[in-house]
């Protein structure tokens, strides 16, 4: 895919969650990848390839680390594509956090303004519910129809309802952590194979973000946005939005709403596009892509290798 004359294809982003020490150390000889890296350490006053290489782990995953390094990990990535030769896509989308990696990769936010922005929103989240009052499950096979039924009936009161919708056999489910343990019981009598409590520091993407969103309205009003040079699907309503009035109020709304990724990628692929690209640590929405829409050709770019070999591929 090295030169423009490619069948057209699309690039996403990973979000939290694929984040682990030691993530891009095949990387280190990329200047691209380290200058990346510097702009970020620098912007933050934190050395942010130090704790990608060497952790500790504990720090690594706190989401107020997590968002900006994995932003810059994602387009790190993405830099490391471009200074290969490689082709620009059709398409970006990103999930949860990585649709900011994707709104910098076409141009809309500058880069050291978009690792500043979501720490900012990381630690808006992460203040939005104390510590233990929230929480977050995976539901595997149950369909998203049955899982927002269980919600429903599991709230009594309180708030709980699907947060990510990952793929036609995983949605992730979220609010007040008793809710959740309810709606968890309500999901297995309904079916489901697995129901998983997941080591998240807040509950994302549920309407106990309101408080975060609104902290984060102000911020994104301060912060200076392009009209994208690439078409971005956002999560909120699976639109290419053009102004940066609309991408604003997206993001905004996107904190305290679910992660709509079984349509994002529909709609990719409804473009039409063959084949999409997942940049960044990781394998999981390439994973997803394929469960979403197996006749999809999905790879991952996570490491110096297969970014390579994806960069040979016509």
């Amino acid at each position: 895919m090295v030169s423009d004359v490619v069948k057209p294809f699309a690039v996403v982003f990973p979000g939290q969650g694929s984040q682990s020490v030691g993530m891009m150390n095949s990387f280190e000889p990329s200047a691209a990848v380290r200058d990346c890296f510097a702009e970020a350490s620098e912007a933050l006053g934190q050395d942010l390839w130090q704790l990608v290489a060497a952790g500790p782990s504990e720090e690594l995953a706190l989401t107020t680390n997590t968002q900006p390094v994995m932003l810059t990990a994602g387009f790190a990535v993405w830099r490391a594509w471009l200074a290969a030769g490689g082709a620009r896509p059709a398409a970006l989308a990103g999930h949860s956090l990585g649709e900011y990696t994707a709104l910098v990769a076409a141009g809309v936010i500058e880069f050291a303004d978009a690792v500043k922005l979501v720490r900012f929103r990381a630690q808006a989240m992460q203040e939005a519910v104390p510590a233990g009052e929230g929480g977050m499950a995976a539901i595997l096979n149950l369909g998203p129809e049955e899982v927002l039924a269980a919600c429903e009936e599991s709230a009594q009161g309180q708030i709980v309802s699907p947060a990510n919708m990952n793929s036609p056999v995983q949605i992730v489910i979220a609010g007040h952590a008793a809710a959740v343990a309810r709606a968890m019981e309500a999901c297995k009598a309904r079916g489901a194979k697995r129901a998983v409590a997941l080591p998240v520091s807040a509950p994302f993407h549920c309407a106990l973000m309101k408080p975060a969103a609104e902290r984060l309205a102000e911020r994104l009003a301060a912060t200076r946005f392009a009209p994208p040079q690439i078409p971005v699907f956002n999560n909120v309503d699976v639109k290419c939005e053009h102004s940066p009035e609309a991408i604003r109020d997206a993001l905004v709304r996107q904190a305290f709403s679910p992660v709509r990724w079984i349509e994002i990628v529909q709609a990719m692929v409804a473009q039409p596009l063959d084949t999409v690209l997942e940049f960044g640590p990781g394998k999981v929405l390439a994973g997803l892509v394929k469960r979403i829409a197996p006749d999809v050709n999905a790879e991952a770019a996570f490491d110096s290798d297969s970014v390579s070999r994806l960069l040979t591929q016509a």
